[in-house]
């Protein structure tokens, strides 16, 4: 049964890529290891991380704003993430984040995302932070 979820779940995954704004790499904490492919696509923002399982996480941004200055943005947003592995982890996971677009096609940014493990047990888990650099498509 986990090998078709996955299955499913890294086919949803791959199609939605397909079709995304920015993709690129995220460093830091994460359900599944340290490093992750990350990619921001219509208001959704995922990943894909890799170490002893697979951790996925799409959080929808909710407020994505400028902050005055040309290429400065912030976000808020909210989502699931899941650790398909030994044992199975499903959380809420929460998002507020930095970023940087320059005026070639490239967004550097770091977030913070608190996390509120629901399955296998329950447990708060405050201390996630990334760095995250994405190549900027159609620009």
């Amino acid at each position: 049964m986990k090998t078709f979820l996955l299955t499913i779940l890294v086919i949803i995954g791959i199609s939605q890529l397909s079709q995304a704004q920015e993709i690129g790499i995220r460093f830091g904490d994460a359900f599944g290891g340290h490093y992750a492919v990350d990619a921001r696509f219509k208001g959704l923002h995922a990943d894909v991380s890799f170490g002893d399982g697979v951790g996925l996480e799409v959080l929808w941004d909710l407020l994505y704003q400028g902050l005055g200055e040309k290429g400065f943005d912030w976000y808020v947003g909210a989502g699931l993430s899941t650790y398909l592995g030994d044992p199975f982890l499903l959380g809420i996971t929460g998002e507020v984040g930095l970023e940087y677009h320059f005026d070639f096609p490239l967004a550097i940014g770091a977030d913070w995302r608190p996390t509120f493990i629901v399955i296998d047990y329950t447990e708060f888990e405050g201390g996630w932070f990334g760095f995250n650099v994405r190549y900027v498509l159609g620009r």
